[in-house]
C-alpha cells in the first residue's frame, strides 16, 4: 500500500470512530436548557440567571401541511 493510501486509509478510520462520539438523547429546548442551567446555578450556590419566559403555545401555519 502506498503512502498517501495509508493516511487516507487512517483519516477514514479515525473519521468512523469520531461520528460515535455524542450524546444520546433528545434535543433540548432553549426553555428546557435554561430551566436546567438555573438548576445548576442554584446547586453551585452561583448567581442565579434570568427566570426563563414560558414558551408560547405553536400556531399553525399555513404552509405547515406541505411539510409534513
Amino acid at each position: 500500500m502506498t503512502t498517501p493510501r495509508l493516511i487516507l486509509s487512517a483519516a477514514l478510520i479515525a473519521s468512523l470512530g469520531l461520528v460515535g462520539c455524542g450524546r444520546k438523547s433528545d434535543l433540548d429546548t432553549p426553555y428546557a436548557a435554561a430551566v436546567q442551567a438555573r438548576k445548576d446555578a442554584q446547586k453551585a450556590g452561583e448567581p442565579l440567571p434570568p427566570e426563563p419566559r414560558k414558551p408560547v403555545e405553536d400556531k399553525p401555519f399555513i404552509l405547515d401541511r406541505l411539510i409534513q
